[in-house]
């Protein structure tokens, strides 16, 4: 590889779900290298247009990507959305291992989003995503660790976003806060109507791996219970022997242990019978589909990047049935149990005053990581008063796997034992 040159053009790419200040952390990171001379190239619609590049299939303008200026960033910190949109497309999705970077129709995608790159003379790319877009940022610049002698060098820095929070090497996501507060409005009025109603809401929040988002929703709501894969252990939790259909070997999974989960909602239930308040708001996080035992989780689709579709199991809903029916064995008493899906709404909210200042650190992180400090596959966080740190990729991605490692709420921490300090207290 050459060594670096002085970066004169840089490209923006924003993948995965959207999140409140997306466009804080845009804009800001954009303001920061227009300031300095620095061309900024903003792509359109996450990595869907670069991996499709090829003598068909030219980069335009417009409808390709877009030439950011200071006129464009007008009054973009604080709006909604994604000015430069976004997509699920995993360029990386057939490389699962270093070897498989060696083999040029697995690495056909990053190949084209190098290609893509060079035909628009951009010398450092910065990617905005959660943890899937990570792993994307890290293949390519292993896969450019394997180009010719003297191929250019396009670095890429990360900046992290998911509303779900579960990101190693940084304390809070930006979106996060925003999320939290739109989802617990929302989870509030539902209490209220419960109230009115003598009923249950069984709410299901995003949150795909970790707790995070529908811990700080319950807490934030007066929730009267909430439930993530953190919690499932102990007698919240089984095993399930699976086979696998390549192989044919026998191996085993954890599950949740439905009868116990359910009996613990239904004792929550009477426990607010108890106190002259029959209704309430459980909380599930969607994470809890994964594990399922798999007669539920038969014919549901896997997107791309091999998660299953959440949405399409209404894990709310098939637990308001599993818990309305469990109450009435318990009790003889009907009680109306709805289940509800939430999340959606969240990831374009108004952001907050602390996201947009969050988001605008991570965008002026990305400028000082490259031109400042000449980093190359490097994550920005920020910590304490807004502290600008970057994190190696090698320290969040399994160097096997080229998986990254979740960040779960843990147990033992205060967050944790805030949450089942609110709640109804089950244990008195």
């Amino acid at each position: 590889m050459s060594s670096p040159d002085p970066i004169r053009r840089v490209a923006i790419v924003f993948s995965g779900g959207p999140a409140p200040a997306a466009n804080a952390v845009i804009s800001t990171c954009a303001a920061s290298f227009l300031r300095n001379n620095i061309n900024v190239v903003g792509i359109k619609n996450g990595y869907s247009r670069l991996v499709d590049f090829g003598p068909y299939h030219p980069m335009e303008v417009g409808q390709d990507f877009i030439i950011i200026d200071s006129k464009i960033l007008r009054r973009t910190r604080n709006s909604q959305g994604v000015m430069i949109g976004t997509a699920r497309t995993n360029p990386g999705g057939l490389v699962s291992q270093p070897s498989h970077l060696d083999d040029a129709e697995r690495v056909r995608p990053l190949q084209n989003i190098y290609d893509s790159l060079q035909s628009l003379d951009v010398d450092a790319l910065i990617s905005i995503g959660g943890d899937d877009s990570l792993k994307t940022a890290n293949k390519f610049r292993m896969f450019q660790d394997r180009l010719p002698e003297g191929s250019p060098r396009i670095p890429v820095v990360h900046l992290p976003k998911t509303i779900d929070n579960d990101y190693l090497g940084i304390d809070f996501t930006f979106g996060y806060f925003t999320a939290v507060e739109f989802l617990a409005s929302e989870i509030h009025n539902l209490l209220f109507d419960a109230e009115a109603t003598c009923s249950y809401f069984i709410v299901e929040t995003m949150g795909r791996s970790a707790g995070w988002l529908a811990y700080g929703a319950a807490m934030a709501s007066e929730a009267s219970l909430v439930l993530s894969v953190e919690d499932i252990q102990g007698p919240f939790a089984d095993v399930e022997t699976v086979i696998d259909p390549d192989s044919g070997e026998n191996s085993t999974r954890r599950i949740l242990n439905l009868d116990h989960v359910i009996s613990h909602i239904v004792k929550t239930m009477l426990v607010r019978n108890s106190d002259q308040k029959p209704f309430g708001v459980i909380v599930l996080a969607e994470a809890l589909v994964e594990l399922l035992p798999a007669e539920h989780l038969k014919g549901i689709n896997r997107d791309e990047h091999g998660h299953v579709a959440m949405a399409q199991v209404d894990l709310g809903r098939k637990f308001a049935g599993w818990v309305a029916a469990a109450y009435e064995k318990e009790t003889g008493e009907k009680r109306r149990v709805v289940g509800v899906q939430v999340g959606y709404e969240s990831r374009c909210a108004k952001p907050h005053a602390f996201d947009v200042l969050l988001g605008s650190q991570l965008g002026v992180g990305a400028y000082r990581a490259l031109v400042e400090e000449n980093h190359d596959g490097v994550m920005v966080s920020v910590q304490g008063q807004l502290e600008i740190q970057y994190v190696h990729f090698d320290e969040l991605v399994d160097p096997e796997t080229l998986a990254t490692v979740v960040r779960h709420i843990e147990p033992d921490k205060d967050f944790y034992q805030l949450a089942r300090f609110l709640e109804t207290n089950v244990n008195r």
